[in-house]
């Protein structure tokens, strides 16, 4: 059972979700939705990979 007292951990996975969608209406917007989505995935791992190092520290 996980300790009650431990600080609670980030949920990076919205970031990637938000990251995805966002990427995509953008690129859709600007006539380039696949270039759009894989710049927001990209832009969104990069953010939930540095959450999660600072969440380690």
């Amino acid at each position: 059972m996980p300790d009650k007292s431990s600080r609670p951990t980030a949920a990076g996975g919205f970031l990637i979700a938000i990251g995805v969608l966002g990427g995509a209406i953008i690129g859709f917007v600007l006539g380039q939705p696949t270039i759009g989505l894989l710049i927001g995935l990209t832009l969104a791992i990069a953010a939930s990979v540095a959450m999660w190092l600072r969440d380690r520290r």
